[in-house]
């Protein structure tokens, strides 16, 4: 396993980590097999999306925030991230890739995105490359 660190400067951003796991792929030598990207944070979260057109980062952040509204009156957990323990659950704690040929297997406009919630904040990522 190999982890690498996210610094983030706003409480909901999404950060492409693409190339890091690129490199991590690369620098294992395997050319066939599975990879996957983990983060240990239950305000956090990874996921697969565009990443040519920087206005669906920014239509996903505002969808999240709509499905889960930062201080609502109803939330009742005491630390006032609830909308983002929310929207980490939504999106997941890690994705699987593919490796083929020594390279993700990812679409044309397809990137991995950390997604911060509760930050500013440096946060972790966790990578396994898995051999097939």
């Amino acid at each position: 396993m190999e982890s690498f660190l996210v610094r983030t400067r706003s409480r909901n951003e999404l950060v492409d980590i693409t190339q890091e796991v690129k490199r991590i792929v690369s620098n294992s030598g395997v050319r066939s097999g599975l990879v996957t990207v983990f983060v240990p944070h239950t305000t956090a979260a990874v996921t697969i999306n565009e990443n040519a057109d920087p206005s669906v980062v920014d239509d996903l952040l505002t969808g999240l925030s709509d499905i889960a509204p930062a201080n609502l009156p109803k939330y009742s957990h005491l630390e006032g991230n609830s909308d983002a323990h929310i929207k980490a659950s939504l999106l997941g704690s890690a994705v699987n890739l593919i490796i083929s040929e020594g390279k993700l297997v990812l679409g044309t406009w397809q990137g991995i995105y950390f997604c911060e919630f509760d930050g500013p904040r440096t946060r972790s990522v966790h990578v396994q490359v898995i051999k097939g």
